[in-house]
């Protein structure tokens, strides 16, 4: 049996830069995960980690993103040393 994701769409657009300049650049990207995204999002917001949702959406986000990547590639040697300090602090987030 086949192993399903959910998929995602992600859009990113440059609003201002830090010289004062208006952004014009986006990025559109589609992606799968195997987790649930926005159920994530809600109870690492729940933990109150952080002082704001935003914070803990946008913490939320990168980690998974990168595990991810990270998990779908775990062959790759550039992860060898990260993964088992990575999982330690997955192991460590999920029980606060």
């Amino acid at each position: 049996m086949e192993k399903r994701n959910n998929a995602y769409q992600l859009e990113l657009k440059e609003v201002s830069l830090k010289n004062g300049d208006a952004g014009t650049k986006s990025l559109h990207l589609n992606f799968d995960n195997h987790d649930d995204l926005f159920n994530i999002f809600e109870v690492i917001s729940s933990k109150q980690i952080f002082d704001n949702k935003e914070t803990a959406t946008e913490f939320a986000l990168g980690l998974k993103l990168f595990t991810e990547v990270m998990l779908k590639n775990k062959e790759n040697p550039l992860f060898k040393d990260l993964r088992p300090a990575i999982l330690e602090f997955m192991k460590k987030l999920k029980s606060s």
